[in-house]
């Protein structure tokens, strides 16, 4: 794996636009880095919505969120130094989206989150992974689990940078 080779993978969250800024501080005006920020969707369950198209707004609302989050978090890239061709964006949809993107060259099975960010790592040769760390007390986190804790347990030959 090639450290120099970056993936953050990002929420939507305070804490993963800090692994973004903190990436860019770290990196940023240094050449030789190639930074992909991911997104791997989660639908909220149908029940909790009245119809089917309150669900399917709910769901086209929030990919266009994250969409603007992944925009915004690769200008923060380009605007600490790091070159376009170097900064990429990625939204893994959810292979159960109402409305199937038809552009998305690989969709989510509806594996746990932090089992995709790990796929996406081997399949795109990352070696290093950034994270927000979640705010999750010691009891939530063992009830739970945390994306973070899951990724550094789980990850094999790579870096990990998990940021709070």
């Amino acid at each position: 794996m090639d450290c120099t080779h970056i993936m953050i993978a990002v929420d939507g969250s305070e804490n993963s636009m800090r692994a973004v800024d903190y990436t860019a501080a770290i990196i940023g005006c240094r050449g030789g880095f190639t930074v992909q920020v991911v997104h791997i969707e989660r639908l909220p369950d149908r029940d909790l919505f009245p119809d089917e198209a309150a669900w399917k707004e709910n769901c086209n609302a929030y990919a266009a969120d994250m969409r603007r989050f992944l925009a915004d978090s690769r200008q923060k890239l380009l605007d600490a130094g790091m070159g376009s061709d170097d900064v990429t964006e990625l939204y893994v949809p959810s292979c159960q989206r109402p409305s199937p993107d038809q552009e998305a060259l690989r969709c989510s099975h509806g594996a746990t989150i932090s089992q995709e960010i790990l796929r996406c790592m081997e399949e795109g040769g990352y070696g290093t992974i950034v994270v927000g760390r979640r705010g999750l007390s010691k009891a939530e986190e063992f009830i739970f689990g945390s994306v973070s804790s899951k990724i550094v347990h789980h990850a094999k030959g790579c870096t990990i940078w998990v940021v709070s």
